[in-house]
């Protein structure tokens, strides 16, 4: 390709994508102050949530094509570890200052989602399924369990973000602020590795790693510190779940959700890191307005006869759908860069 087009075309592709961005971050800034209460909190920030979640398990599949089912798992241990090292209602917390029991939290869910990635390289493919949902069970199974130090089936209720600079977190807006806050740092972090020299090895290790290892690069290495990457993202969206809930308990982590966050992955698409809050938006839509046309119990059948139509039809997700309908939509102009 002649070097002048090229450069062309790289710039007509920058100047259309920096300002979809900008548009897309005027249109979230504004969404409350045009919006309910339940639409900011219960649609918009708990979309935002999912879409954190799912984005850990993107960046692993999408760039690293490590499938884990364990990214709610390490959200959970976040949010069981702000719970107990923080405050909460039933009084069983060790009462830290929410400045040292958030880095807590984050730290050990981080520390357990690569313990899990130094158990998962071993294994491929399958495997590697099979083997992360076992741990998403048996941590179901154990904080269900053990009263002295999870609460047992209870859990603990009561864990709420701290007030700070005089504003009161719960409120609709500022909580939606927070999560959108944290959702464009997870973004940002996951696109910039993305496109880093470590997410491109990723790719390529993805793609071949038995030549990756040939030429020198440790695959079990980059593929366990993506782990401690995805779980640090993970961690992040089990605070402010446990936040949004204001509840931590078995049934937060049960293998019903630890499905849904792979649902909500597949559904959004694992090419590209905005996929993710796709299927999160379309995930909570659903299960807030679906239940007004069907029973509440079958919505699980609901959601489980979209993710298939999603894998016949469009095996990458909405955003497959768009690029499939992106060329009728949007008419090509004749003489552009790139034709």
């Amino acid at each position: 390709m002649n070097p002048v087009r090229a450069g062309v075309q790289g710039k007509t592709t920058a100047v259309g994508v920096y300002p979809g961005y900008a548009v897309l971050l005027i249109l979230l800034l504004a969404y409350p102050w045009v919006a309910s209460g339940f639409w900011t909190v219960q649609v918009g920030a708990y979309s935002l949530i999912l879409g954190i979640i799912s984005l850990s398990l993107m960046f692993l599949a999408g760039y690293g094509g490590v499938v884990s089912l364990a990214q709610l798992t390490i959200a959970g241990c976040a949010g069981y570890m702000l719970a107990i090292h923080g405050v909460n209602s039933a009084g069983l917390g060790l009462g830290w200052p929410w400045w040292a029991a958030v880095p807590m939290a984050i730290v050990i869910a981080t520390l357990m989602a690569t313990l899990i990635g130094l158990i998962s390289v071993r294994t491929e493919g399958i495997y590697t399924i099979m083997i992360t949902l076992a741990i998403a069970v048996a941590f179901f199974y154990f904080t269900r369990q053990n009263y002295t130090v999870f609460n047992g089936f209870t859990g603990f209720a009561g864990v709420e973000p701290p007030p700070l600079f005089g504003i009161n977190w719960r409120d609709a807006m500022p909580f939606y602020y927070l999560c959108l806050t944290v959702a464009v740092l997870c973004y940002s972090l996951v696109l910039y590795l993305g496109r880093s020299n470590f997410g491109i090895a990723m790719q390529a290790i993805r793609d071949n790693p038995r030549r990756m290892s040939t030429l020198g690069f440790s695959v079990n290495t980059h593929r366990v510190l993506a782990y401690t990457i995805a779980g640090f993202v993970a961690a992040l969206g089990g605070v402010l779940s446990v936040w949004f809930n204001g509840r931590i308990s078995p049934g937060s982590i049960s293998t019903g959700p630890v499905i849904d966050i792979l649902i909500i992955a597949v559904v959004g698409g694992l090419s590209r890191p905005i996929g993710p809050f796709l299927g999160a938006l379309v995930f909570v839509l659903l299960e807030n307005f679906a239940i007004d046309l069907i029973d509440r119990d079958r919505f699980n059948t609901v959601i489980g006869v979209a993710f298939l139509a999603m894998v016949l039809f469009s095996p990458d997700g909405l955003l497959g759908l768009w690029e499939k309908l992106k060329p009728r939509l949007v008419p090509r102009r004749e003489g552009s860069a790139g034709t």
